[in-house]
Parts: structure tokens; sequence; C-alpha cells
């Protein structure tokens, strides 16, 4: 197969890698790429919002599937203007993207199909967003609508900080467009999970969970994130919570939205809160691999990558059944230093190719590119160093010798990525 991811990020990086072990690869793409990319694909220079390049390219190419990674290209109907040219693809339709394009557009439709999620409410209106703070209480959780970049959920501890971030969003345009209509929901209490599954439009099939750490600070303080490292597989997402999930979650969504004339084809990303009584409630949807959740997914993934994407495209996923290693796979995000604010671009990084030389580790890069002969930083979140080891403590020790293994001064990364499980392994 020749195959083309779209994307430039770790989430790609970590595709490219896990496609390029597939003994049916002829020929591997990625638009745009990045440095550490290039090691296992091609890379071309067309942006991944470049919806008519990329089709010519798949085009001219013959290119035999696309592989869609970020979500702005799907909610922008990437996948429309492939299927309309006659191109397989491994993503959804912009209609079924809304899932993750409009927050309020999710919340309406798992409400509508049964699916447990928080109590909510959507606006448009200052006044009114104020209004149902006072009446709901604090904590609560203020979400913009739109695409924020995994930026726009700000939790609120007190009122008058929920009364900030819609002042914040709605007035100071904060998010930009992003901001304009506000889900403010009720505060869920218990513990994170993301669970990935894969679907065809008609099958779905469970992948495995991961936890992420979405803040900056040690200790889980601080601002929110893109994600500073994750670990799988999460040892609070027991059997019966998978059940649970696929049962009164995945299931009811897939055959809703099929119901509602937007079949789901691709990957659904579920985020969870699971309460002390092993029982998940959604709190959203993303209709992509989660970033840095993909990096550990794709480090566990024992089949063939190919299969199951590929899968998806050709509603033959009731024939697949993908196998994972047992072993626990962490990814550490190294971030230039200012991230989640403002930071400088440019500073070199050194070293890579001596933590890659690691046993068990992959680097992948999300923001990086080669600047004559020297590798560079691009973005905010640059690194992910990725480790699988027999338990979480020694993935831990494992990811963080990488880590003090690269030489980058312009960078910084959290030191206590897989800390709850580390505690749950230690008890």
């Amino acid at each position: 197969m020749k195959v083309l991811v779209v994307g430039g990020g770790g989430r790609e990086h970590a595709l490219c890698w896990a496609i390029a072990r597939s003994p049916r690869l002829t020929k591997l793409w990625c638009a745009p790429g990045n440095a550490g990319i290039a090691d296992s694909a091609q890379c071309v220079a067309i942006n991944d919002s470049d919806i008519d390049g990329l089709v010519k390219f798949a085009t001219d190419n013959k290119v035999d599937l696309v592989v869609v990674g970020p979500e702005a290209p799907l909610v922008a109907g990437l996948v429309d203007a492939l299927d309309a040219a006659g191109i397989k693809s491994f993503g959804c339709s912009k209609a079924a993207a809304q899932l993750e394009g409009s927050k309020g557009f999710m919340k309406d439709m798992v409400a509508k199909f049964g699916v447990p999620t928080a109590g909510y409410g959507r606006f448009t209106n200052r006044d009114d967003a104020r209004a149902f703070v006072e009446k709901t209480g604090a904590p609560i959780v203020i979400k913009t609508d739109g695409l924020a970049a995994g930026k726009g959920v700000t939790i609120c501890e007190t009122i008058n900080d929920a009364y900030q971030a819609i002042d914040d969003a709605m007035i100071g345009g904060k998010f930009g467009d992003a901001g304009a209509e506000l889900v403010i929901e009720e505060f869920l209490r218990g513990e994170e999970a993301s669970f990935f599954a894969v679907c065809d439009g008609k099958n779905v099939i469970p992948l495995i969970a991961a936890q992420d750490h979405k803040a900056v600070g040690e200790g889980d303080t601080g601002p929110n994130t893109g994600g500073m490292g994750a670990y799988s597989p999460a040892p609070i997402f027991t059997k019966t919570v998978e059940d649970r999930v696929m049962r009164d979650i995945i299931v009811p969504t897939v055959e809703g939205m099929a119901a509602q004339g937007h079949p789901f084809s691709g990957v659904l990303f579920a985020g969870l809160m699971i309460d002390e009584n092993e029982h998940p409630k959604l709190i959203e949807y993303n209709i992509r691999f989660g970033d840095p959740e993909c990096q550990v997914l794709m480090s566990r993934l024992k089949s063939d990558v190919l299969d199951i994407l590929d899968g998806a495209a050709t509603q033959t996923l009731d024939q697949v059944t993908p196998e994972w290693h047992d072993e626990t796979a962490l990814v550490v995000v190294m971030a230039a230093k200012g991230y989640p604010g403002s930071y400088e671009k440019g500073s070199e990084i050194k070293n890579v190719a001596a933590a890659n030389a690691l046993e068990n580790v992959k680097v992948l890069h999300a923001g990086t590119k080669m600047a004559g002969d020297k590798l560079t930083a691009t973005g905010g979140r640059v690194l992910g160093v990725t480790a699988r080891a027999t338990s979480v403590g020694e993935a831990q020790k494992r990811a963080y010798e990488a880590v003090d293994t690269i030489d980058w001064q312009g960078g910084f990364c959290r030191r206590d990525i897989g800390w709850r499980a580390i505690a749950r392994e230690q008890e």
C-alpha cells in the first residue's frame, strides 16, 4: 500500500513510525511532517489545511490510503474531499467531525443518545452564562464550543473564576471565534482516563486506554496544556470499566450517529471521568488519536497498524483483532521553556540519536526542523520521549534516562509522569 499521513506533530510521528513497520507498506509520505518523521516517511511540503493540495497529491501519486492525523482538516472536510476524488481515507466526515469541532453539538448528541455525561448549558450571551454559573455553583467547567488546540477548557474553583473565564473568552477574545459560544458543565469528580475505539461506520472495535497529564506543572498543577506526558495501560481502566464504556458510551454514539445520517469512521477518543464505583462518564469526544496518547498506543501495538486503519476505511473492522504488548509504555513530553505561554523558537537540540539508542526507547518529534545540520525546536511541545518496560516505574525510569541523555538548553519537562500509577504499583 502507498500511504499518506496528514499532519506534522508527535501523533503523526507515532503513526508513521508504526505504519513504517507494516509489511503491507510500499511507500509512505507525510504532509507536512517534521525532522523526526523524515526518518520514517518522505515529507511533503503541503500544509495540513491545504485540502485541495492534499487531494491533488493523493490523486497524482495514486495513494491507496490517506491517514488524517489532526482534528482541523477533519473538521474542514478533508475526508469528504478525498471521498469525492475516490481516495480511501482513515478519518471521519465533516458532519461527524462536529463531535469534536463543536462541544455543544457533541453534548446535544450524546444527551440524545442517553450517554452518561455531565449536566451542561450552551451560551452565546455573557449574562446568560454568568446566570447559569451563579445557579449551578462552583467548582464548574467553562469550555469553548470550537477548537482551541487543547487549551479551551478552564476548571474554575470559584464563581468569580468562572466569571473571569467567561469574560476572557466572550469579551477578551482569548480563544478567537472558538470562544464565541461556551459550553458550561457541572464539575465531575473522579479520575480521568482516555479510551480509544476504531469505527468503520457500522463496526466498532476497542483499542486500549491511557492516562495523560494535561497540567504543565508537577503534581498536575498549573495551566492546562496539550499534554505533558501519558502512559498505558491505565490501572484505573479495568475490564469492568471497559465493558461499561463500550456498552453505555461508545456503541450508543456509533449507532446514534449512524441513525442521524452521519456514520462515524475513524478513531473515537473518549475523555472519561471514572468514579470510585467504576462508573464512567463522558467528558468529551475527540475524533482523532490523542497527542501524547498516540505515542504510547503505537509503542504497545503488536499487530500491523495498517490492518486497523485500512479496516476502518473499507468497513472490514469485524475482521480485525488488535494485539498489544502487555508492558507499560510511558511518554515524557519535552517542551520549550515558557510553554504553554510564549516561548522562543529555534533553540538547538542535541544527542537525540543517543537517546534513541537506549533499549525500548523512541524519541518522537512534535515540533522540530533541521536548520542546516542542526536539529531545532519549532513548537511548544517539541519531543515525546517514549519508553516501554515491564512496569510503570521501570518505564518511567527508562524514559527519564533518555530525557537526561538529550541536551536541550531551551527545553523542560515534568519529572513525575505516571505518578498516580506508580503510587498504585507501590501499594
